[in-house]
C-alpha cells in the first residue's frame, strides 16, 4: 500500500482489509477463520498471495477508511418500498448492573426503498417500533432527489400522508387500496383508478398484474440481504 502518513508504511491497503472484513461478516467467521479461508482460496487458485494476518486486520479495522460510492444516477423507473422489524441487542453493562436486565424485547423498524431494476438500496431509515410505515414514508422518500417515475408499497401506505408526498414529488403511486375503499378527490387519480379496478374485478389482483406492482417483492429480497449481513 502507498504510505499516506509518517511512520512505518502499511503493508496492506484499506481495500485489502475491507475485503477481509466483508468476507468475515458475510460468512460469519472469526478473523482467524477468515484468514484461513482466504488463504485456502489463494492456494486453490495457485496465486502467490497471503491474507493479512488476523491481528493486523483487527488492528486496522479500527481506523480503515471505507469509501461508499453510489453506482448509478439518473431516473428511477420503479422504486419499491417495504419495512421490517429488527431486534436490538445489548443494553450496556451499567444499565444491567443498576436496573437489571430488561425483560421486554427492544425492537426498531427498518424502512427501505429499492430500485427494482438495479436492486440498489436508494433510501433507508430506522425508526422506533411504534412509528407506522405511513408516518415514516415522507422522510424516507425525501432522502433522494433523483427523478422517480413510480413507487410501490403495500396497503399499509394507503394514506393521505403517503399519497400527498408522492403527488408533491410527481411520482406515480402504486399502492393497493384496502378492501372496500372509497374514492378520494380527483387529484388522487392513481388511487382512484386502483379503487375503480377493485370495484370492477372484486380484488386488487388484476391491478397488481397490469401495473407491475408485484415487482415489490424485490424490496423483501433486499430486507433478507440486510438481515443476513446483520446476522439475523
Amino acid at each position: 500500500a502507498t504510505p499516506s502518513s509518517r511512520g512505518r508504511p502499511q503493508r496492506y491497503s484499506d481495500l485489502a482489509i475491507t475485503t477481509v472484513l466483508v468476507i468475515k461478516r458475510v460468512f460469519r467467521l472469526t478473523l482467524r477463520a477468515a484468514q484461513g479461508f482466504i488463504d485456502s482460496i489463494f492456494s486453490l487458485m495457485n496465486v502467490p498471495l497471503r491474507c493479512p494476518d488476523y491481528s493486523c486486520v483487527s488492528r486496522r479495522a479500527k481506523s480503515v477508511n471505507v469509501s461508499f460510492k453510489t453506482p448509478t444516477r439518473g431516473e428511477i423507473a420503479h422504486l419499491v418500498i417495504d419495512s421490517t422489524g429488527l431486534k436490538v441487542f445489548g443494553e450496556g453493562e451499567w444499565k444491567v448492573k443498576k436496573h437489571g436486565q430488561e425483560r421486554r424485547r427492544i425492537w426498531r423498524k427498518l424502512h427501505l426503498a429499492v430500485d427494482s431494476k438495479t436492486h440498489e438500496i436508494i433510501c433507508a431509515d430506522l425508526s422506533l417500533n411504534n412509528v407506522t410505515d405511513s408516518e415514516a414514508f415522507p422522510g424516507l422518500i425525501r432522502q433522494t432527489h433523483r427523478k422517480i417515475r413510480a413507487a410501490s408499497a403495500d396497503g399499509a401506505y394507503d394514506t393521505r400522508l403517503c399519497h400527498d408526498e408522492l403527488r408533491r414529488k410527481k411520482i406515480s403511486a402504486l399502492i393497493p387500496p384496502r378492501k372496500g375503499a372509497g374514492y378520494w378527490p380527483g387529484e388522487y387519480a392513481d388511487r382512484n383508478r386502483a379503487v375503480a379496478n377493485q370495484r370492477m374485478t372484486g380484488s386488487n389482483a388484476r391491478w397488481k398484474w397490469t401495473t407491475d406492482y408485484n415487482r415489490r417483492s424485490i424490496a423483501e429480497t433486499a430486507m433478507y440481504r440486510v438481515k443476513q449481513l446483520f446476522g439475523g
